[in-house]
């Protein structure tokens, strides 16, 4: 599957925690819903070159954007040992601000593949 970046695109990073500000070396991604994923917490996950994804996370999931401007290479960077297709995931080379956009409680849930947001 091939991703495009968006030099200003938006910026997504999912997680099972509330905060402020995320960590250096924490994963980022353009890609919503891989992000929404992530942030239940699987131990499994996979898509398929229609974009579906498919995981086994059970956790209470926050999705939150990038609030401030981010450049490739100054401060993120392609993650070096990802399973997943080029551009899927970066990491964070320092702490950014975020701002959290869908609440656990705000889901809707809407069937997607093999699995309920």
């Amino acid at each position: 599957m091939k991703i495009e970046i968006i030099p200003n695109g938006t910026w997504y990073h999912g997680s099972n925690e509330k905060f402020m500000e995320l960590r250096e070396a924490s994963t980022i991604t353009q890609w919503k819903e891989l992000a929404e994923a992530f942030s239940h917490q699987p131990t499994k996950l996979g898509y398929d070159d229609n974009d579906m994804i498919d995981h086994n996370g059970k956790e209470k999931g926050y999705l939150y954007i990038i609030d401030e401007p981010i450049e490739i290479g100054k401060d993120i960077y392609q993650h070096p040992r990802t399973t997943m297709d080029i551009n899927a995931e970066f990491l964070t080379k320092r702490p950014l601000k975020v701002k959290l956009i869908v609440e656990p409680a705000t889901h809707i849930a809407i069937s997607c593949s093999n699995y309920i947001w």
